[in-house]
């Protein structure tokens, strides 16, 4: 499930919100440990989501760094070949 979840600090252009609230989904799910909750469970699954999205973008607003922004297109390409040389088969397929 984690794995899912991206770096989101020092991209250009910044994360958007959609970011923030899929990461701070996949790290409620990795730590209930259900991907989807019960009724019973869904609003405090569901405020935990907006309560971590929250403190994660005032986090992403308050981070600073003298390092220059990363491209998203040209770290995703790191990310490809990084899969394509632990996974040599999947390519293939």
């Amino acid at each position: 499930m984690c794995r899912n979840i991206r770096p989101l600090h020092n991209f250009e252009p910044g994360a958007t919100s959609q970011e923030v609230h899929d990461a701070a989904l996949q790290y409620v799910r990795k730590v209930s440990g259900m991907t989807k909750p019960s009724q019973a469970n869904s609003e405090v699954f569901d405020r935990a989501v907006a309560e971590i999205a929250h403190a994660t973008e005032h986090l992403l607003a308050d981070l600073v760094t003298s390092a220059p922004p990363k491209d998203r297109e040209v770290e995703r390409e790191k990310a490809r070949a990084r899969s394509a040389k632990r996974f040599p088969n999947a390519a293939a397929s």
